[in-house]
């Protein structure tokens, strides 16, 4: 899957050179989102002494601070659209480049079940998640990069914690040990579903190789076999949502406390009206980058599973590539 890409010849240019465009690219996101971060401090600090002098500001200057939102937003629409536009070019030769390699191997391949499918729906599979999955991982990266020491230095007024007292730079501990404890309870709780969809992509598998053999040949795909095929479709289905009911109920609820989490944190702060309307909005804005961004795994985890079961069959495709090699 990734040799067949990164040290091929014919695909190294656009593996290695399209990787550093996609890295540089969502660092500049990451750059604007910054600004966009110190723009909204301004602009609440602005609106709080409006508040407090009515008239003390006309209405173009007011237009004037959103038009600086306007660009750097035009700017990140434009990158996005464009990275967007670049990264499926990308993900395409990554995935031409998996089909050429196991149509090399075709004659070894064929006898195993399933074989067509993981070539065609697989490999596309593969790089439609690989796509989205790498681009969010590498922003979930970068963006640690860039606003941990925001919110570092954010959070300097921050000193006393519910429950606890004093600690400073409170928030950055807070935004890790959150992400660290909600990753490890949920990755607890969703443990089965990897196995499961894998064995569920296995019975899909056999029922739609028999509907297959049943349009060229009339003793193939009978109503016995194909109600047998398709129970163990929907038994696997009812097991997968099962544990997914449980899983979505933990990962829902963690997610919806950590929305009002920085508010819990700040709330001594804010009592005691030690933070302005403008640092409060840049504080909540960075907390929630560098809590998402540690939360990737979290957010991920469904999409995560689905790349798992996809990267076992196809590992199991190249296994079997290897093995009939040696034996020749």
């Amino acid at each position: 899957m990734f040799r067949c890409f990164f040290l091929n010849d014919k695909w190294r240019v656009w593996a290695w050179l399209g990787t550093a465009v996609i890295l540089a690219a969502i660092w500049f996101k990451v750059e604007l989102d910054v600004q966009i971060n110190e723009w909204f401090g301004m602009f609440y600090d602005g609106i709080q002494e409006i508040l407090k002098s009515p008239n003390s500001v006309t209405f173009p200057q007011f237009l004037a601070k959103l038009l600086v939102f306007a660009k750097i937003a035009g700017v990140s629409i434009v990158l996005t659209v464009l990275l967007d536009f670049f990264s499926k070019h990308y993900i395409f030769r990554w995935r031409s480049a998996m089909t050429e390699y196991y149509m090399r191997h075709w004659p070894l391949l064929r006898g195993i079940e399933g074989a067509a499918q993981r070539i065609q729906e697989d490999t596309m599979r593969f790089a439609t998640i690989m796509e989205s999955l790498g681009e969010s991982g590498l922003r979930a990266v970068l963006t640690l990069v860039a606003f941990l020491p925001i919110l570092w230095k954010l959070s300097e007024p921050i000193t006393e914690l519910p429950l606890v007292g004093h600690v400073d730079h409170s928030l950055v501990y807070v935004a890790i040990l959150a992400a660290l404890l909600g990753t490890v309870v949920l990755m607890g709780v969703g443990c089965k579903l990897p196995g499961l969809e894998f064995d569920n992509q296995k019975v899909e598998a056999a029922y739609r190789k028999e509907l297959v053999l049943g349009e060229d040949d009339a003793a193939r795909a009978d109503s016995f076999t194909l109600t047998g095929l398709f129970k163990n479709v929907r038994r696997n289905y009812f097991r997968l949502y099962w544990h997914y009911l449980y899983f979505d109920v933990a990962r829902y609820s963690y997610l919806q406390f950590s929305v009002v989490l920085p508010y819990l944190a700040m709330g001594p702060a804010l009592v005691a009206g030690a933070v302005a309307l403008g640092v409060m909005q840049q504080i909540v804005r960075a907390f929630g980058q560098v809590l998402e961004a540690f939360q990737f795994l979290v957010r991920s985890w469904p999409t995560i599973v689905e790349l798992m079961s996809i990267y076992k069959r196809l590992k199991g495709f190249e296994h079997h590539i290897v093995a009939a090699q040696a034996e020749n």
